[in-house]
């Protein structure tokens, strides 16, 4: 493990056995790292397996495989005061801020409540003290603590959960599509404030969404999932100009241009059927049936997720290892005649 990872994910899977043979394979076999200081994104269509995969990482659910490795030791080994410990470190805000934060309830006891668990900050007065600091970081104020959840809006609750979250002064944040819950007005200002939180506390987010126009305002580096697994992953700028996994290219058309000429001109490249279930996925390339460039290997072979451009990794036949001097667009090009 290199010292600048501070997350490293390696062929993790999480699958649940629903009974009489059937397993949903929610995660199968996913692989990256994160960086002290970065932003990783991950995106996908719902049901892709990018939550499971965040709270499988956090220890919420135990793995079936694979490893995730935390400052250097295995999470999911981890036992007593150790594992007690590293909880401290990792921290989730959640999807919904209505059902993430207890109803019954104040402000200051839901944000006290971890530090209280893990015997921080000495007394009741000191974590008083920390919860106020903690409100105003997030763009509240101290008159907020005494009240209970249902007296904000949804973008208030949001910040609260921000607030629980830095509670235990984490080093990793997960945050499991923070502002799909929000009206598009308030998701920017959620965005913005986990930006200017992540400088000044030195933060880490592994950045769970399904909207790609707002992770590329956030992430410095995007993993793209589809049913379960990775199929592409690169630097955020790399993914929007020049997307090779032919998913990705067309999860990329159907972002709107707010140019009225140029999305008319523009060709959107339309999915055909309908998302496999997971707990039948297809042989070989799981994006196989839906894919306008399929090919013979790809029932037989799942492909490869390995590095096709510097920094730049996709699981695709068209990217195979033979095809000297073509590139990524050319490949796709070839294969559409």
């Amino acid at each position: 493990m290199t010292v600048e990872n501070l997350l490293e994910v390696r062929n993790l899977k999480k699958h649940f056995h629903l009974g009489k043979g059937a397993t949903l394979k929610a995660v199968d076999g996913i692989t990256f790292s994160v960086k002290k200081g970065e932003t990783f994104g991950i995106v996908g269509e719902s049901g892709c397996g990018k939550s499971t995969a965040g709270r499988t990482i956090l220890g919420l659910y135990d793995q079936t495989d694979g490893e995730v490795i935390f400052n250097g030791k295995n999470i999911h080994q981890l036992k007593g005061k150790e594992k007690f410990s590293f909880y401290r470190q990792m921290q989730m805000i959640f999807q919904d801020p209505y059902a993430s934060l207890n109803p019954r309830s104040t402000v200051l006891e839901i944000i006290s409540e971890p530090m209280e668990v893990h015997g921080m900050y000495g007394s009741k007065k000191g974590r008083t003290e920390k919860v106020y600091q903690l409100l105003e970081d997030v763009g509240l104020n101290r008159d907020h603590a005494n009240r209970y959840p249902h007296e904000f809006s949804g973008g208030q609750r949001q910040r609260i959960g921000i607030a629980r979250a830095l509670a235990l002064d984490p080093q990793l944040i997960i945050a499991d599509e923070p502002i799909s819950a929000l009206d598009v007005s308030v998701q920017a200002q959620v965005v913005n404030l986990m930006k200017r939180l992540q400088k000044e506390k030195g933060l880490t987010y592994v950045f769970i969404a399904h909207d790609l126009s707002m992770v590329k305002q956030i992430s410095d580096r995007i993993g793209v999932m589809y049913l379960g697994q990775m199929v592409e992953l690169t630097e955020g700028s790399s993914l929007y100009k020049k997307p090779l996994h032919p998913y990705t290219q067309a999860l990329l058309t159907a972002i709107p241009i707010p140019d009225p000429d140029v999305e008319d001109k523009r060709e959107r490249i339309i999915l055909q059927g309908e998302l496999p279930s997971p707990m039948n996925p297809p042989s070989g390339c799981v994006f196989r049936t839906r894919c306008a460039y399929a090919m013979e290997a790809c029932s037989v072979k799942k492909p490869e997720f390995r590095e096709v451009e510097e920094n730049h990794y996709v699981a695709c036949h068209l990217y195979d290892a033979g095809i000297v001097g073509s590139s990524g667009s050319e490949q796709i090009a070839a294969a559409k005649k």
